[in-house]
């Protein structure tokens, strides 16, 4: 079974939304704005590139990275990896970069089934609320900002669902306060 991977830039509040600056959001790319950019603080990016082997998107997010990700040398690697988007309403994907389009959360849980390595869900808050609903997500790369943020799309869903134990398997700080939380999901 492929692993599931969650990844998200994060304020301390729980706010993931348009970390890069996306458009409709009042502290768009809070990232970059808030926050002194520190390489170091983006080495967990590199190693997910080097670690997953297929992209997982909600259709917000693939139709925000789908114009841009495609140009951008840092993200080599996922542009030449599969990718599959989950919706409902996308009719068709984006041919400057195409995916696989995927109707269900039980779609994913096929997909999971299949060889592979991990799956990594980048942005897409929806979905990872529904995917960690579903009991399908299986580790938490978090990149968590010093930041409150207030009100936005949170990396955590409201469900009333039983607990969900996680256990932290690697972190760091940097010196610009970010911190580094990997946490694996606890069967």
């Amino acid at each position: 079974m492929r692993d599931l991977i969650v990844t998200a830039f994060v304020s301390l509040d729980g706010v993931m939304e348009a970390p890069g600056g996306e458009p409709g959001y009042r502290n768009s790319g809070w990232t970059f704005k808030e926050v002194e950019f520190d390489e170091a603080a983006y080495e967990l990016k590199e190693s997910e590139q080097q670690e997953t082997t297929a992209l997982l998107l909600g259709r917000r997010s693939y139709d925000a990275f789908a114009p841009i990700w495609p140009t951008m040398e840092e993200f080599a690697e996922y542009n030449a990896m599969p990718r599959y988007v989950v919706s409902t309403t996308l009719a068709s994907d984006d041919p400057r970069w195409p995916a696989t389009i995927l109707r269900s959360v039980d779609e994913v849980a096929s997909l999971k089934e299949t060889d592979g390595g991990p799956i990594a869900v980048h942005g897409s808050a929806t979905l990872g609320h529904a995917l960690a609903d579903a009991g399908l997500v299986d580790r938490y790369h978090l990149l968590v900002f010093p930041l409150l943020l207030g009100a936005g799309k949170r990396l955590f869903s409201e469900a009333d669902k039983d607990t969900t134990r996680l256990k932290l398997t690697d972190h760091a700080v940097y010196s610009n306060g970010i911190q580094k939380q990997v946490f694996e999901v606890v069967r």
